[in-house]
Order: structure tokens, then C-alpha cells, then sequence
């Protein structure tokens, strides 16, 4: 372990950068709500020394001012969590339960960032105003249909408030969905992961379209084709890309119908009081963190460009002319420019990336950006790898005038159609996306940071893990919403700590069983002690982006639950050990994670996994489980099969692997297979694990797995002696646990 690698002292770190002071952003929360126990209005402050919690007069804040309350008495059995008579099992009584509030296990400045916390409660909103609005501009412009993608002008899955166009003319916050108005009616189409989500926010207004589910559309554009004839479909031209735009009008030109680009967003004209565009500086990511230099990436994309060819027909035998020749490429897509310059910047929650377009000639190079965003400092650094800057808004002067000369610019298939309509058709080239390609494939110094960012956050994850096993035994409540909290402050306290990598995903009961489930301060549920809990969280580090699930059981899991967790660890453990040659792609290998759920007739509806990046975006590709990109030495790709059991309970498990090239025994046409090496380390809970159902090499790997946690996180907590037993009990501890004995008496591993 190197020395550099070690915790840092236990000192407050400062704020996140691009996140809430909480580190938690305000989304609207899906699934269950339930409101605290009523005694959890009077506040009992708990201090946290040496690992223990000390019973304290607390101080209470109201409306901003403070005021002293004494000590409540114990509270009584009926305000408990559960009674505490002694089960029939013959375990001893449940002890008595404290009431915990969102400030009570957090002192000093956490307990400040806790108490100013932006996290509102969503209330459903009246949309009618606001479509009534939108229609008005409608009819002026003819349109039959209005499409609000979730996108921005870059293809964004995250975006700026900003952007969030669908969202305001919704209410509804999920990160997917397209809202399509028509003269009369008002839909949003989402996938199964929002469909809960989206009946608790929208109102009368709005029709929910639940795509994918039996017997229903795959997604809008389907819906549009089947409702379409004879009409004209606006949408903001930069909002909808070029593959998607081209297909989409093709399918709509034999119903006489087509998409209409309206020159101005109809959304935009009608929110009156949208949020500005972020302001926030760009800064360079130092070679110590990228591996390569940004002058030899930009080197690799001009020989890219000079080998594509020509855009001759096919059957022409003529010399080319230069003006067919291809002598640039315009990138839109965010993380490929901030990874292409080793920049990084603060626009978007979550994401380390700025508003920006990049031209990039053979000899030339222009980032399209804010102006405000550019320090002098790294002015110079652009001007020293041969960049200029030009204003965000140039972008679209530059293409009309056709400012680059003679040529062709090659685009991606996801860039917006705006930009070809400008080009027009004579003057771009459709290609995948080299960059993309590129920055998926990490080099030694990009996946030597990952190992160290994994173990950096595997610790932190550990120490909450060990927290909040003991609050729960020493009988506090704690909520889905405090716990999340309580992991972000461990992750504050790391070295090269940037913030969260997404919101917390942090769900106990039926919550869990909503994969995207977001617990928030007003509606959290309690964590019990029932069904299993969920959290699915990562931290942004300098040296690379953290993403992270494990799911626990603080009681005694039920047969059905411990069989359906075994058999998603099966799913986990066969991806995480798979060998195949070279050629072979994610896709081939997803029927790995759910044989064994199939086994039992399981199944669950997300991907198994998905690419991710060296401090950036957290959903990155082109490679994962469900893609046809073949897999390669660099690629990186997180490892999550689950089951959701609706209304009742879900469960998770993901770890981040790297691929690699293994040696084999029998080496079958040489040095060609693959597997892949396991970058986190935390480890997973056996108590809901069926031991029979295992095979011998299925049990070895488990007890691997958090042995080989001890040996790697254990530098890392020494100066946490709960955090340490509780990791040498997980990997010491037998598998499962055990049955009722003589007289109903249970013994737990623990």
C-alpha cells in the first residue's frame, strides 16, 4: 500500500464541488412514504467520541434560532420500533429504541450542512397554466404535437437545471422520459424504473405511458409513429440527434406527417423564471491523474480524421476534390471534450464537465465556451496544446459561415440535428465517435487511479457500514435519508474527494424494490429490521469515478429472501469470474448474471452493467452488459444483477471491474482470453446467503472476496477500531445463518 494512499487525518473536508452542501442533491423521491414516529419532533442530540454516543442535552433549531432542550425520558414502549417482548425464536428482547432525527448523530459543521440542507418537499404541482401556455405557442406554429426531451444540446443523461425543460412542464423528476403535448391531451413516456414515480408527481393533467411494460410501445418515438398521420411533430432541433432525427422522419414521411424545428424552444418562451446558466471555472485535471497529455490525444484524433476516407460515391473513379475530403470533427458530447483537453469543470450536479463545443481540424483547434469560464491560467494552458476559445453561442455563426474552408466535418450519430441542419448534408460525415472510443479503453495511470479511489471509497464505505450496524443494535431509528447522509460525510474525509458521483440510492422495505429509489429529508423511510436495505453510491475523486451497491439484512432475512440474494450473488460471482476470448462483447456475456436468477424464474429489468469513467461521468460507454462493442484490456465496467420483489423489497450487488488479459491453462489459440480484475473493495454480507445452493467455488470466492477486503482496507482504518472489527467479522464469519435449535433458540454467526 503506498504511504501517499493512507487516510488522511480526520479533519473536515471542504464542501463538495458540485454538489448541495449536502453532498445530496434535491430530486423527488419514488415509492413509500412514511412520516417519522411522533416523538421524533424533540430532538435528543447524540455526540459521537471514540465510537461510542453519548447522551446529551440537545439543541434544538427552529425557524434559525436555537434553544436548549432538556433530556427526554426514555421513551416509551409503545413509541419503540417493535415491542419489546421476547420472541417466540428464544433471541433475547429487542432493545429499547431512541429516537433518531435527521441532526442527531451528526456534531459541528456536518450538523450545519445537515441543518441547511436544500432538500425541499416536491409537492405535486397544477401543470394547467403552464401547458395552456404551451399550446397557445403551438397553435401560432401549427404544430399537432410538441416533443420535451430529457436531453440538453449535448445528449446529456445528467443535465443542468437549466435544461430541465420536461421537468418544469411536468413536474416530474426522473432522470428518463419524454413529455409529448398535443391540442388536447398532455403524455410522459418513461421506462418501468420511473413508472411509480411518475404517478405519485404528475397531475390530472397528464397521461402516463408506462413503455416497455407487455403489450405496450418500446419508447416515445414508437408512440408517435402509431398516433401520427397527417401531422406536423415540433421538437427543439438540439434536443434530438441526428440518428435519432433521421430515422424518426423516414417512418413519418409515408404518413405525411414530419418533425418540425420550430427556430426557438416553446418551453424555453413560456418559462418565465428558468435558472442561468452555470458560471463555474473550468480547471485542468494534471497528467499525474489523465496518463496522456492532451497535445498526444489530440495528435491520435488528427491521424483518426486523416485516415477516414473521402466522401466519394462509391462508383466514382474521379480523383476526390478537396472539398470532399474529410479535414475535421466537431464534438458536442461533454465528457469526451473534457476528457479530450484533461479538463474539467462544474455545470452539471455530479458530473465533472462543462457547456462546450470543440472544434478539432487538422491544424486547428476551437473549444466554444463561456468566456467567464476561462481563467487566465488555463488560457495559457489551452493556447499551449494549440486551442483557441471562441464564445459558447459562436458555435452556430461558425457553422453557417462554413468558417473551417474546403471539406468535411465528421460528426457522431448522437449529435444534435441542429448542428447538420446547419451544415447541411454536403458538408458533414456521419462516423462513430473515435474520442468515445478512446477514452473508453483507460490506460495504466487512469486504472492505477480507480484502484486507489475504490480502496479510498471501500474504506469510507466500510465505517458507515460498521456505524450504522450499531446504532441499529443499540436501537435507533435511523431513516433511509440520515444513513445516505452519514455515508456522504465518511466519503467527505477522503483524499481527492470532489464530491458524489450520483445521488444516493439508499432504500429499506419496498423502496429498495424501486431501483432508482432517492430517499429524501421529509419523507424518508425508517430502516428496518425486516427486509433487506439498499445502497447504491459512489464518490468522485480525482483519480477516478466510485459507483457501489451492497445490500445488508439488520435481522433475520426470510427463506424467500436469503434464496433470491444467493441467487443474484451467483449472477455477481459468475460475471466477476467469467474468461472469453477476444471478440466477445458485453451482451454475450449478460446471460452470465442471470442464469441462475432464471433458474428460479427471476429476473430483473436494467442492465447488468455499464462503462464508467476517470473523474466523469458515472454512465459511460460505449461498452457494458447490454452493448455489442467488443470488450478490450482498459475497458472498465460496473457488475450489478439484482431482484426486486414490487411493493415488498429489493435487493443489489455491484462492483466495478477492469478487464484484463488472463493466462489460461490451455492458452487455445495463444494470448487471447480475457477476464476481468474486481476494482471494489467492500465486502458482502453472508448472512443472506443460502450456503447450499452454492458450489465449492462459488463459497471459496465469497470468503475470497472479504478476506482479500480485510487485506486491502485494513491500513485504512486502523485509527477506527469499530470499522475494523466489523470488517474481520465479515471475513472470518460462516455463510448463512443458523437454523432454530432445541426449543426455538437461534444462533447468529454474529
Amino acid at each position: 500500500m503506498d504511504e501517499k494512499d493512507l487516510p488522511a487525518p480526520q479533519h473536515e473536508s471542504p464542501p463538495p464541488r458540485y454538489n448541495s452542501p449536502s453532498g445530496m442533491h434535491s430530486r423527488a423521491t419514488s415509492g413509500s412514504k412514511h412520516s417519522r414516529s411522533s416523538h421524533s419532533m424533540t430532538q435528543t442530540n447524540y455526540s459521537q467520541a471514540n465510537g461510542s454516543l453519548n447522551r446529551h442535552p440537545s439543541i434544538s433549531t427552529n425557524g434559525g434560532s436555537i434553544r436548549y432542550v432538556p433530556p427526554p425520558a426514555p421513551p416509551k414502549r409503545s413509541d419503540t420500533y417493535k415491542s419489546n417482548a421476547t420472541k417466540t425464536s428464544g433471541r433475547s428482547a429487542r432493545p429499547t429504541l431512541y429516537p433518531s432525527e435527521s441532526s442527531s448523530t451528526l456534531i459541528g459543521s456536518a450538523l450545519e450542512r445537515k441543518i441547511h440542507d436544500e432538500d425541499p418537499v416536491t409537492e405535486r404541482q397544477d401543470t394547467g397554466s403552464r401547458l395552456e401556455a404551451l399550446r397557445d405557442l403551438m397553435r401560432q406554429h401549427g404544430l399537432d404535437y410538441y416533443v420535451i426531451p430529457s436531453e440538453d444540446s449535448h445528449g446529456s443523461e445528467y443535465i443542468a437545471p437549466y435544461d430541465k425543460r420536461r421537468e418544469w412542464i411536468s413536474g416530474f423528476t426522473g432522470s428518463a422520459g419524454q413529455a409529448i403535448v398535443s391540442k388536447n391531451s398532455a403524455y410522459l413516456i418513461t421506462d418501468s424504473r420511473y413508472w411509480l414515480q411518475a404517478h405519485e408527481q404528475l397531475d390530472q393533467n397528464w397521461v402516463i405511458v408506462e413503455a416497455g411494460a407487455p403489450g405496450n410501445v418500446r419508447d416515445w418515438t414508437e408512440w408517435i409513429l402509431q398516433r401520427a398521420n397527417d401531422s406536423k411533430i415540433g421538437i427543439d432541433a438540439r434536443l434530438i440527434s441526428y440518428e435519432k432525427a433521421t430515422a424518426l422522419n423516414n417512418e413519418l414521411k409515408p404518413k405525411n406527417s414530419k418533425l418540425q424545428y420550430p427556430p426557438q424552444n416553446l418551453v424555453d418562451l413560456v418559462w418565465r423564471e428558468k435558472p442561468a446558466r452555470s458560471r463555474e471555472p473550468v480547471y485542468v485535471q494534471p497528467l499525474s491523474y489523465t496518463g496522456t497529455s492532451s497535445g498526444e490525444k489530440l495528435r491520435r484524433l488528427r491521424d483518426w480524421i486523416k485516415q477516414q476516407r473521402p466522401s466519394v460515391p462509391s462508383y466514382s473513379k474521379a480523383e476526390p476534390k478537396p472539398s470532399q475530403m474529410q479535414v475535421a470533427t466537431l464534438i458536442s458530447n461533454l465528457s469526451s471534450i473534457a476528457w479530450l483537453l484533461n479538463l474539467r469543470g462544474d455545470d452539471i450536479p455530479f458530473n465533472p464537465i462543462f457547456h462546450s463545443y470543440l472544434f478539432v481540424g487538422l491544424e486547428n483547434a476551437i473549444l466554444f465556451i463561456e468566456p467567464v469560464k476561462i481563467s487566465g491560467e488555463v488560457q495559457t494552458y489551452l493556447q499551449s496544446i494549440g486551442v483557441t476559445t471562441r464564445d459558447y453561442n459562436d458555435i452556430w455563426s461558425f457553422l453557417r459561415r462554413k468558417e473551417w474552408g474546403e471539406g468535411n466535418v465528421i460528426i457522431s450519430p448522437q449529435t444534435s440535428y441542429a448542428i447538420c441542419l446547419m451544415m447541411t448534408s454536403f458538408r458533414y460525415t456521419v462516423l462513430p465517435s473515435f474520442v468515445e472510443e478512446m477514452k473508453a479503453v483507460k490506460n495504466e495511470t487512469e486504472i492505477n487511479g480507480l484502484r486507489h479511489a475504490y480502496l479510498r471509497d471501500g474504506a469510507a464505505y466500510v465505517r458507515w457500514l460498521a456505524w450504522l450496524e450499531q446504532k441499529l443494535q443499540q436501537g435507533y431509528d435511523i431513516t433511509e435519508y440520515e444513513a445516505a447522509w452519514r455515508l456522504t460525510e465518511y466519503r467527505r474525509k477522503n483524499k481527492n474527494y470532489m464530491g458524489l458521483a450520483y445521488e444516493n440510492i439508499s432504500a429499506s422495505g419496498p423502496n429498495a424494490a424501486l431501483p432508482h429509489y432517492v430517499p429524501h429529508k421529509h419523507t424518508a423511510r425508517m430502516i428496518d429490521r425486516d427486509t433487506p436495505y439498499l445502497n447504491d453510491s459512489g464518490g468522485q475523486y480525482r483519480d477516478g469515478t466510485c459507483d457501489t451497491t451492497r445490500t445488508v439484512h439488520f435481522g433475520r432475512p426470510t427463506p424467500e429472501q436469503c434464496e433470491a440474494f444467493t441467487r443474484v450473488l451467483q449472477g455477481h460471482i459468475a460475471i466477476d469470474t467469467a474468461i472469453f476470448p477476444e471478440g466477445t462483447s458485453g451482451a454475450k456475456l449478460d446471460v452470465l448474471a442471470r442464469k441462475a436468477l432464471w433458474q428460479d424464474g427471476l429476473n430483473y429489468m436494467h442492465g447488468t452493467g455499464h462503462g464508467f469513467g476517470s473523474f466523469l461521468n458515472v454512465h459511460e460507454g460505449p461498452q457494458s452488459f447490454s452493448s455489442d462493442t467488443v470488450l478490450v484490456p482498459g475497458h472498465v465496467l460496473t457488475n450489478e444483477p439484482g431482484f426486486y420483489n414490487a411493493g415488498k423489497w429489493g435487493m443489489r450487488i455491484e462492483s466495478a471491474l477492469a478487464v484484463c488479459r488472463i493466462k489460461t491453462r490451455g492458452q487455445f489459440n495463444g494470448d487471447i482470453w480475457l477476464g476481468f480484475e474486481r476494482l471494489t473493495c467492500v465486502p458482502i454480507q453472508t448472512k443472506m446467503v443460502k450456503e447450499v445452493m452454492l458450489s465449492k467455488e462459488e463459497r471459496q470466492w465469497l470468503k475470497n472476496h472479504n478476506r482479500l477486503c480485510l487485506e486491502k482496507l485494513e491500513p485504512y482504518l486502523r485509527d477506527d477500531k469499530r470499522a475494523l472489527k466489523y470488517l474481520r467479522r465479515e471475513a472470518e464469519r460462516g455463510i448463512g445463518i443458523a437454523g432454530a435449535g432445541p426449543g426455538g433458540l437461534t444462533i447468529d454467526w454474529d
